[in-house]
């Protein structure tokens, strides 16, 4: 489980997903607050034009009603009926009595919605005009309203929706009660009340208009903190008068967010109330649960899309890092055969692609060791074969170089000396077939002195090597076979004196060796012959072969072709395929053969 943890599959799965819920957590969160903020807000502004509206409403209701009460208040002959002194006579007294139901009836025919007027004169006596045969509360004189309309100035006084009929006894009906006391317009004396019920309809009608949900409860309260009317809800047990703001104005719609609950309350211009709707939070948050609801169905569907998606972007990534872990357990293995393909992301690729090339770098290195090592024992093979009994020919070749050098022929002990040190130098396998560079000269020195002597000074020999370049590694018997098929093939028969030049030049990551005559030179098919000769990559010779091999030259067969190929070859498998032998040539202008090797640090072996 703790290696799960750490594995890059697991780490990238758990990143990709805690970015994914990161974010859409956030966002969520964001638009849950902006759509919470948006929907209170709109609640607010709904609230507002409702309570305006109704409050609108009811002042032209309130204002109707106001007017009612004037009209009674200032009728002239109610006036004068209601202050007439009390009479004996029975007739002029029903006379009276009927002209005042006539002046009341005509008010309560003036508007649809009026249950009942009643007149309360002065003296106790009561005229009442409504639907049906009126009994009249006797103990009304006791009750608080008339209380409240007698201890009125003169203003409008509102008692609120009544179950019933305050005082018809006969009426069920729920009313809407209002009254105010009458005046003398002279003597601006009180001669009596009104008290007006009507139908409590638009009053109701418009506290349901205020309800914001089904849970709604909106009540009127009186400057007292009395409940006047209510919505048709049963209200709950609610202190009602912590609802009531001194701070609010007339026409003002106030909001106001409690615990729970959503306040809104007004007040209307014609009456000291205020209207307050009471509407409980999870009514209005309906829409915010559905909203809640939705979104957590949403997140849902998103948190198992986010799951799929890092598991894919996981895997995409880690899929071809295990399988590479694999075929480089294989390559430990030692197996360099199997070659790894995959397609993922750009730099996955990449690094793909370099292990397949680092894994075929490898198995050439591997395959070019071997052949070096094959070639190698081959030519010690061969150093072998063709020599017999090395000891015996250098101790008889020395032991002629003495007798000489008594009888005092030094160009001839010279001469024996320099094939001694080349027999040497090539029998010596010991070790590695690499050398110095100083060694390879050293060796050629002797090999030359032995042309000279030998053409008798018809070839001079030219040799121009940096010592900066002595310490470079290189094949051993590299240089020999060049030198040798320059004088054998392109030196040994000219007619005018001949000219072997070798000399080396460098730039950054190369040096390059040339051996130059100015001998015969060599047809362009003969050169082309040996130029594809050398570009084959042949197995390393046995003697028999090395024998039957033949170097093309001005249409004769001469042998020595094997041994450019053979430094060709090595070379190639020392340094890479880059480097060995180029041949050029040109009939009548001679030959030069170039070594080119790298540079120490630029490849190969160099010590």
């Amino acid at each position: 489980m703790k290696r799960g943890l750490h594995s890059i599959h697991t780490r990238l799965f758990l990143l990709f997903l805690f970015c994914m819920l990161g974010l859409l957590l956030i966002v969520s969160a964001l638009y849950y607050k902006r759509t919470t903020d948006q929907l209170h807000q709109k609640i607010g502004e709904i609230a507002q034009k409702n309570f305006s509206q109704t409050m609108d409403l009811f002042d032209l209701l309130l204002k109707g009603y106001d007017s009612l009460t004037k009209s009674l208040n200032g009728n002239p002959d109610l006036q004068r009926l209601l202050q007439a002194p009390p009479t004996q006579d029975s007739a002029l007294r029903m006379i009276n009595e009927r002209t005042i139901t006539n002046l009341i009836g005509a008010i309560y025919y003036s508007r649809e919605d009026t249950i009942g007027i009643h007149v309360v004169a002065n003296s106790g006596t009561i005229y009442s005009y409504g639907n049906s045969m009126s009994v009249i509360d006797p103990g009304f004189a006791n009750s608080s309203w008339y209380r409240s309309i007698r201890e009125s100035s003169g203003e409008m006084v509102w008692l609120g929706v009544k179950e019933h009929s305050i005082i018809d006894q006969a009426e069920k009906r729920p009313v809407f009660a209002f009254g105010r006391p009458l005046y003398d317009l002279h003597e601006h004396r009180p001669i009596g009340i009104v008290l007006i019920e009507t139908d409590p309809k638009p009053i109701l009608s418009g506290l349901a208009n205020l309800s914001l949900s089904p849970r709604s409860e909106v009540y009127i309260l009186s400057k007292a903190k009395q409940v006047m009317a209510v919505s048709a809800q049963t209200p709950k047990e609610l202190s009602v008068a912590d609802y009531w703001s001194d701070a609010l104005g007339e026409g003002e719609v106030r909001v106001d967010p409690q615990a729970g609950r959503l306040i809104v309350a007004s007040k209307p211009s014609m009456a000291d109330w205020q209207v307050v709707s009471s509407t409980p939070d999870t009514d209005l948050n309906v829409e915010q649960d559905q909203m809640k609801r939705f979104l957590l169905l949403v997140i849902s569907v998103l948190v198992v899309v986010s799951t799929a998606l890092a598991t894919f972007v996981s895997r995409t990534i880690s899929s071809p890092l295990k399988r590479l872990i694999q075929q480089m357990k294989q390559v430990e293995r030692g197996n360099f055969r199997g070659l790894l393909h995959v397609k993922s992301y750009e730099e996955i690729n990449i690094l793909v692609a370099s292990f397949n090339q680092m894994v075929n770098r490898m198995d050439e290195l591997i395959e070019r060791v071997k052949a070096v090592s094959i070639s190698e024992k081959n030519a010690q093979l061969l150093a072998l074969q063709s020599q017999v009994n090395p000891h015996f020919l250098y101790n008889t070749l020395d032991m002629i170089y003495w007798m000489l050098d008594e009888k005092g022929n030094e160009r001839l002990g010279k001469v024996v000396l320099s094939l001694s040190h080349m027999f040497r130098y090539s029998s010596h396998w010991e070790g590695s077939s690499e050398v110095w560079l100083r060694d390879e000269l050293e060796q050629i020195r002797d090999y030359l002195t032995i042309i000279e002597a030998r053409l008798e000074g018809r070839v001079s020999v030219e040799m121009d090597v940096d010592p900066a370049w002595e310490h470079i590694r290189l094949p051993k018997m590299t240089l020999q076979p060049a030198i040798e098929n320059a004088v054998k093939h392109g030196l040994e028969r000219l007619d005018r004196p001949g000219v072997l030049r070798v000399y080396a030049k460098a730039d950054d990551r190369q040096l390059r060796l040339y051996v130059e005559d100015n001998g015969s030179g060599m047809e362009p098919h003969v050169l082309d012959r040996l130029r594809r000769s050398l570009g084959t990559n042949a197995v390393p010779m046995g003697e028999e072969e090395a024998g039957r091999a033949m170097a093309v030259k001005d249409g004769e067969t001469r042998r020595g072709g094997i041994g450019l190929q053979n430094v060709h070859r090595r070379l190639g498998l020392m340094f890479g395929e880059a480097y060995g032998l180029r041949i050029d040539s040109s009939p009548g202008a001679g030959t030069t053969v170039t070594i080119s090797m790298p540079l120490p640090g630029e490849g190969g072996t160099q010590a």
